[in-house]
């Protein structure tokens, strides 16, 4: 069974999902912008990591969102990158609130 967001918002200081249960997720923007996972900044496979983390402004920002099928969003980031897919359950392994810190 797939968890969808119920709502996504583009925050200043992040991006903020909230999932069921009252459960909110709040991503800072360059943490995520870090963690696509595209060919482009992963590479294709077998090729390891490409993605240089000094290559990404600091002050990197989600610009707009979409959803991708009923699994992932995908962002429109200020550094002008759009090709990455970050599916629900990646998002919510990643969940860095205190209560999902505390369960890793």
């Amino acid at each position: 069974m797939t968890i969808e967001p119920k709502t996504v918002k583009i925050l200043q200081d992040g991006i903020a999902i909230e999932w069921g249960g009252h459960h909110i997720s709040l991503y800072p923007h360059r943490s995520l912008r870090l963690q696509c996972r595209c060919a482009e900044c992963v590479g294709e496979w077998p090729n390891p990591k490409q993605l240089k983390e000094e290559s990404i402004p600091q002050d990197v920002y989600a610009v707009e969102y979409q959803t991708v099928g009923r699994y992932a969003l995908q962002f429109l980031w200020s550094d002008l990158h759009y090709t990455g897919i970050y599916p629900y359950s990646v998002l919510l392994e990643n969940c860095p609130c205190p209560v999902c810190a505390k369960q890793k």
